[in-house]
């Protein structure tokens, strides 16, 4: 009766995964980063997680996870970050033998945001230009989207219309 216990308990253990903490950080990134403007970058409201992993197949590897990989996912979730602070990089590992595993970088990190390169990746904005004759110059006037759609219509239907003619 000691045996099957021993038998289910040994199998059990091999079915366990394991996460192994490899370090914490102060400030990391993949990224080039202009030390000028870290004073002015801002941290982000939220922790983000990035990840990198490769499956196992039998006993077979699809690939290597990668660390670099997991820092850039977790940097690139947010619009503007070029660094994490105050994070923590994982590796995690589980395998079921001769059936399936996975093997993974995770790195968790609050996100340290260049305000000036974020400013540029807001939703785009449209505009209208017209040249004004008596002051020698074009003229911009933001539009909503809806009347960009109007005036990119209006104007591939004039298009069409010349092309036909010619």
């Amino acid at each position: 009766m000691k045996i099957p216990r021993l038998f289910v308990f040994g199998f059990l253990a091999l079915l366990t995964g394991c996460t192994t903490r490899l370090t914490d950080f102060t400030i990391i990134s993949t990224k080039n980063v202009d030390l000028s403007v870290i004073g002015r970058a801002k941290r982000g409201a939220a922790r983000v997680e990035g990840k990198d992993l490769a499956h196992i197949i039998i006993f077979i590897p699809t690939g290597v996870p990668n660390m670099k990989e997991a820092i850039d996912r977790a940097i690139e979730s947010v619009p503007g970050a070029v660094a994490l602070v105050d994070g923590v990089l994982y590796q995690k590992f589980f395998w079921i033998p001769y059936i399936y595993g996975q093997t993974a970088y995770v790195v968790e990190g609050t996100p340290l945001i260049n305000t000036a390169q974020a400013s540029s990746t807001l939703p785009a904005q449209y505009l209208t230009a017209s040249y004004n004759a008596q002051q020698k110059r074009f003229v911009t006037q933001p539009i909503s989207a809806e009347r960009y759609e109007a005036l990119k219509a209006k104007y591939a239907l004039a298009r069409a219309t010349q092309a036909a003619t010619l």
